[in-house]
């Protein structure tokens, strides 16, 4: 079956096609250098995780460098560099995601290693036992040894009751140092097939070429049958949930969240984009609400910073962070962040704080458009949470028609404490001369 959609002008098409295995192969033309970033999609993160296996999404991740028969170990990095390219990949929720960013006549080379490692890849062992040990230190490097992290841990793992949103994409330290070989192979023979993934490629390339290639490497993968997505529904939150984090730290640490919608139907969908404006008019600069009010003229706080991502496939979540200023404790910066959220609530925001939160929309669109990782990583992003592409070219014109009446209704029904949930960072003394542990080996980007 093939299905083509052209959106937008030429200097900017984006061709989406879908091959008889199930391949979707998105490409973004851009010809003002002779580059190309490709990336492969895997429609599988930590939300496909179950109890007892978190973290597998991202340990399969680092052994997707650990080679095929083909491609022993080490040698996909190798061939990479040698054609004066690099490569990376990345685990989230939603997702897991490979890339290559090379010049444009070297697009055969990235597709021919990432069809080869998509259907052949070999998890031994011995590779594996290594590989773990990576990984559960790169987890006490990046959330045991940071204290805003095991905040921002914990507080997921409260404010989610049922949604595997709760639990953390590097896993659980307790299922990490369980975690087999052959947890790993059952999750790529789960999840690793053409018809679980989207290739993207951005850059000065012909759409025409691209989709001939994709049909040459990854056309003879025959497509796999893949397990039953059932349903995991978040149930309402139906009170303010706290909870208090004892770590050693230098400094108190506030974080509060609230449930709130994602896009879902785009061209329907207005609230989404209402809280996409509500967080910049909050944070985001000098002139944001948080910033100018606490940080700035009441001193209360040495940084705020609010924040939403409207796009994914499970359910959403509307955050504040902040830290105190010395003196100040966390309930008195709490109480003042409420204050500033009330006086959205009751007062709305002006016309001028509404049209500064849309020009930082339109100009930090036109600053991701220049960059051709960022075009492919917001393709990639769209569709593996079931947008179209549409829906991208669409943002800022959608973003364009919120009003502040929409962004005043927006906070007055999502920003309830009924939905709210916070933690706080209590420090605890720090030892002398701790330092953060190197991770050898580590290679993700989240």
């Amino acid at each position: 079956m093939l299905l083509a959609l052209l959106v937008g002008s030429a200097q900017a098409a984006v061709t989406d096609v879908t091959l008889d295995n199930g391949l979707r192969v998105i490409v973004q033309e851009d010809h003002r250098a002779p580059v190309m970033v490709s990336q492969v999609w895997y429609r599988a993160g930590s939300m496909d995780e179950f109890n007892g296996t978190t973290g597998v999404a991202h340990v399969l991740e680092h052994m997707m460098f650990r080679g095929t028969k083909d491609v022993p170990s080490g040698e996909f990095s190798k061939r990479i560099a040698a054609a004066g390219g690099r490569e990376n990949a990345f685990t989230n929720r939603d997702h897991t995601a490979y890339f290559e960013q090379m010049q444009k006549d070297r697009l055969p080379l990235a597709m021919q290693l990432e069809a080869d490692r998509m259907a052949n890849l070999v998890i031994r062992d011995d590779l594996f036992a290594k590989e773990i040990q990576v990984v559960m230190e790169e987890r006490r490097l990046r959330t045991d040894d940071q204290p805003q992290s095991v905040v921002y841990e914990r507080l997921m793992a409260t404010a989610y009751q049922d949604h595997p949103y709760r639990r953390p994409i590097i896993g659980w330290m307790d299922d990490l140092k369980h975690m087999t070989a052959q947890d790993a192979r059952d999750w790529y023979a789960r999840w690793y097939a053409p018809n679980n993934a989207t290739l993207v490629v951005a850059g000065d390339v012909k759409a025409d070429d691209v989709i001939a290639l994709a049909r040459r490497y990854f056309g003879p993968i025959p497509a796999r049958p893949l397990p039953e997505r059932k349903p995991q529904s978040e149930p309402a939150q139906i009170g303010e949930k706290r909870i208090a984090v004892k770590v050693p730290a230098k400094l108190p640490y506030l974080l509060m969240t609230w449930h709130a919608p994602v896009l879902r139907d785009w061209q329907q969908d207005t609230t989404p984009y209402a809280l996409q404006i509500l967080a910049g008019v909050l944070s985001g600069n000098d002139s944001a609400r948080l910033q100018s009010a606490l940080v700035k003229r009441r001193q209360i706080a040495v940084s705020t910073s609010a924040g939403y991502d409207a796009v994914s496939r499970g359910p959403g979540m509307f955050m504040v962070d902040a830290t105190p200023a010395p003196g100040k404790s966390a309930a008195e910066l709490e109480q003042a962040i409420r204050a500033e959220l009330e006086r959205v609530r009751h007062d709305g925001i002006s016309e001028a704080e509404l049209a500064r939160v849309k020009a930082q929309v339109i100009a930090s669109d036109v600053y991701q458009r220049d960059s051709l990782f960022y075009q492919a990583m917001q393709l990639g992003e769209y569709v593996t949470a079931g947008l179209p592409p549409a829906a991208l070219e669409h943002r800022v014109d959608k973003l364009r028609k919120v009003t502040a009446a929409e962004v005043q209704a927006a906070a007055r029904q999502w920003l309830q404490d009924d939905r709210l949930s916070v933690a706080v960072l209590d420090p605890q003394p720090m030892q002398a001369g701790a330092h953060p542990a190197a991770i050898p080996g580590a290679r993700d980007v989240h």
